[in-house]
C-alpha cells in the first residue's frame, strides 16, 4: 500500500467516529440509518475493519457527510443540514383528516419530536397515552383546535399554544375548519 492509502485508512476511523458524535448518533441509530450492523460500524471506527466502497457509501449517507470530505486533510466545516419540504416523511392515515409531517430527525424518536398538523374541517387526531410522565406543546399557526388530556379542554385559536400531559387518552381536532399546528412531544 502507498503511503498516501495508509494515512487515507488511518484517518477513516476517527473521521467516522467524529461525524457520528457530530450528528449526536448511537452506533445503533447510525445502523439502522446505513443498513449496516451496528458491529461492523464499531469495528470500522476502532480500526479494526476496512469498509468497501458499498460500506462507506451507505455510512457516509446515512451520515450526511461528503464522501471524498471524509478523506481530506482540512477540518470539517460547519453545516446546515437542510430537509427540503418534498423530503420529509409524512403519515396520512393516524387520524381522520389529519396529515402529520415528521420535522424531526429519527434518532430524536421516543425522546423528543416535532410534528406539523395539518387538519382539514372536521379533522382529529386521537392519541393513546404514551409513557408516565410524556408531555406535549402545541402552537396553533392557522385556524382554531380543541384540545383534550384527560378530562380537560381548551380551544384554542392562531398565536396559542399549549402544554398538557400525554400520558393520559389526548386528542387535537379542528371542529370549526381547516388549521395546522406544531407539535412537540417531549417523553419523560
Amino acid at each position: 500500500m502507498t503511503e498516501s492509502a495508509d494515512r487515507i485508512l488511518g484517518q477513516l476511523p476517527t473521521r467516522l467516529k467524529e461525524a457520528r458524535r457530530a450528528h449526536g448518533l448511537s452506533l445503533d441509530a447510525v445502523a439502522k440509518l446505513s443498513g449496516v450492523s451496528r458491529s461492523m460500524v464499531s469495528q470500522i471506527e476502532r480500526g479494526e475493519s476496512s469498509p468497501t466502497i458499498a460500506t462507506l457509501w451507505n455510512l457516509t449517507r446515512a451520515l450526511q457527510v461528503d464522501f471524498a470530505g471524509l478523506l481530506e486533510d482540512r477540518p470539517p466545516t460547519d453545516s446546515i443540514e437542510v430537509m427540503r419540504a418534498g423530503q420529509l416523511p409524512s403519515i396520512d392515515r393516524r387520524g381522520e383528516g389529519c396529515r402529520i409531517v415528521i420535522l424531526s430527525p429519527p434518532e430524536e424518536a421516543g425522546s423528543h419530536e416535532l410534528y406539523e398538523l395539518q387538519f382539514s374541517a372536521g379533522g382529529l387526531l386521537d392519541s393513546q397515552p404514551h409513557r408516565r410522565g410524556a408531555r406535549e406543546q402545541i402552537s396553533v399557526i392557522e385556524g382554531q383546535v380543541s384540545v383534550q388530556s384527560g378530562m380537560a379542554e381548551e380551544r384554542l385559536e392562531a398565536g396559542d399554544t399549549a402544554r398538557y400531559a400525554a400520558d393520559v387518552t389526548h386528542r387535537i381536532s379542528a371542529p370549526n375548519g381547516a388549521a395546522r399546528v406544531f407539535l412537540v412531544v417531549r417523553d419523560a
